[in-house]
């Protein structure tokens, strides 16, 4: 089993906005340390390797962040480390308060690539039913399902 995560965020404005550059900036060194994070599987991104460049739920302002990785262990090493985390402390210069839960986690099988509507079914089930084994946030994981 691997770990699937999303993280949503409104965007205060629009990407060319001067108040958003230094958010722009840190995008490619902190995808790239992502990229290279050990337990790192994949990630949702265009094509060209731009995931600021998909849209979801006819939000032009919403950004989707749509990873998987071997293990929460992994994930959470990356996601606490001090470069992704001396951005997290900004994250309220760029991003607009949104509703929690605005992320969550689950289990897919290995070789699963989760969809963005997979996705976004597993948040409404947190937001439904609160932390179960299907979905539940970083700071409530759920072991991992046995494979029996």
């Amino acid at each position: 089993m691997h770990l699937a995560q999303l993280n949503l965020g409104r965007i205060r404005g629009p990407l060319e906005h001067p108040a958003l550059q230094d958010f722009v900036n840190l995008l490619e060194p902190i995808n790239a340390l992502a990229d290279e994070s050990p337990g790192f599987v994949w990630r949702l991104q265009t094509d060209e390797g731009d995931a600021t460049a998909i849209r979801v739920f006819g939000n032009d302002m919403l950004l989707v962040n749509l990873s998987v990785w071997e293990d929460v262990e992994s994930f959470r090493t990356f996601v606490f480390g001090d470069e992704h985390r001396a951005a997290l402390r900004r994250r309220a210069e760029w991003f607009a308060k949104m509703d929690p839960p605005h992320t969550v986690l689950w289990w897919i099988p290995e070789g699963h690539v989760p969809t963005v509507e997979e996705a976004n079914e597993r948040l409404a089930l947190l937001r439904s039913r609160g932390a179960t084994a299907q979905a539940f946030p970083l700071v409530r994981p759920f072991p991992e399902p046995s494979s029996q």
